[in-house]
């Protein structure tokens, strides 16, 4: 997914973008280093700089909790940032893997399939979108249009995305983010590696946002799209995850009662009743 030591290339990357001010550094004059040193992250954290200096260069893999902690204060981690941060410790690498796409469940597709006025997807932790309901289908039309949608895909490389998302920065950067958190133990999975390499190879945005190492697994929020049918219209929206299927998430769609966005969800509606039910080459 990324090179052979994504411990050491989370801690750089998020000790070049923590400022010496943020981390309570007093300092005056020109500064060589972005972000903190080596030395000044190891003193704060109460290590040596010869140990965390073998962290980034990918020589101490197995740090202890305690110390991950230590080092997630100094460089003002959330949450988040910090399971990701213990997670990269037990990750192992091992063997290749050629992982398939897979699949949903027969019983939620039905159950999906009935949510008549809730556009509903179910993807997998590389973002892969595994289903859809008729009206989800509806209003990420542009995506399914790809024959293995995937939303990161879709949002770097596809002409119109910039379009159908207005705030298309935002979504880049939140897409990544929860690329990131979803698939910090998916180190040796082949098609993870695959879609970063060509994201990274055909897009220049990607590859300085996945610099970045930033991780956010939002679970919910409201986000304004622009449909080439029914216009713009602001969603809420849930992500749910799904018992059973390890790394599957049901994202579910609803807008304001009464507003324009729900007129233009019901408008959808009439477009997504053409379609037919999901594709028995999406479940088990």
């Amino acid at each position: 997914m990324d090179g052979t030591n994504p411990l050491g290339d989370f801690l750089r990357a998020r000790r070049e973008m923590t400022s010496p001010g943020e981390a309570g550094i007093s300092y005056s004059g020109r500064r060589r280093t972005p972000g903190l040193r080596r030395e000044e992250v190891a003193q704060l954290s109460g290590v040596s700089t010869d140990y965390y200096t073998r962290f980034e260069q990918g020589r101490e893999q197995r740090p202890s909790d305690q110390v991950l902690d230590a080092l997630a204060r100094t460089l003002g981690l959330d949450h988040e940032e910090t399971a990701h941060l213990h997670l990269l410790t037990r990750a192992s690498r091992g063997p290749v893997r050629r992982g398939h796409r897979e699949t949903v469940r027969p019983s939620l597709l039905r159950l999906m399939d009935g949510w008549l006025h809730t556009p509903a997807l179910i993807i997998d932790r590389r973002m892969d979108v595994l289903a859809g309901n008729r009206l989800g289908r509806a209003l990420f039309a542009k995506v399914f249009e790809a024959g293995e949608p995937n939303l990161v895909r879709f949002v770097f490389l596809n002409p119109e995305a910039p379009s159908f998302y207005p705030h298309w920065g935002q979504v880049a950067q939140s897409s990544l983010g929860a690329l990131r958190a979803a698939a910090g133990d998916l180190l040796n999975d082949a098609r993870l590696t695959d879609l970063v390499g060509e994201l990274s190879l055909k897009s220049p945005e990607f590859r300085r946002l996945w610099a970045r190492h930033d991780v956010r697994g939002k679970t919910h929020d409201a986000k304004l799209f622009n449909h080439h049918e029914v216009g713009e219209l602001t969603l809420n929206y849930d992500s749910l995850t799904v018992d059973g299927a390890a790394g599957q998430q049901l994202i579910i769609y609803q807008a304001e009662a009464g507003s324009r966005s729900a007129q233009a969800l019901a408008l959808l509606g009439t477009v997504a009743a053409e379609l037919p039910a999901p594709s028995p080459a999406a479940v088990e």
